[in-house]
């Protein structure tokens, strides 16, 4: 098993969604890379991607991330 940094699950999270930006071309996947991307001195363009990454990754750790598929009706609410 391979185990990365939250510095490097970022960059992968980064890749994943450039990809599927490049294969959808998902206004709004182009628009949260935008944010995500790094400037120069490593942070973030959109500061409160740190904060937003940082809480996923506790969660992550946690073990608190329900990825369970579920198929659900136009209107019914997500079951916990």
């Amino acid at each position: 098993m391979t185990f990365l940094t939250s510095q490097q699950a970022y960059l992968a999270m980064f890749a994943f969604l450039e990809e599927e930006f490049k294969l959808t071309g998902s206004d709004e996947i182009g628009s949260l890379l935008g944010g995500m991307s790094l400037l120069a001195n490593g942070d973030p363009v959109d500061l409160a991607v740190i904060e937003q990454w940082n809480l996923a990754v506790q969660v992550a750790l946690t073990g608190e991330v329900d990825a369970n598929f579920r198929i659900l009706s136009a209107d019914s609410e997500p079951s916990k």
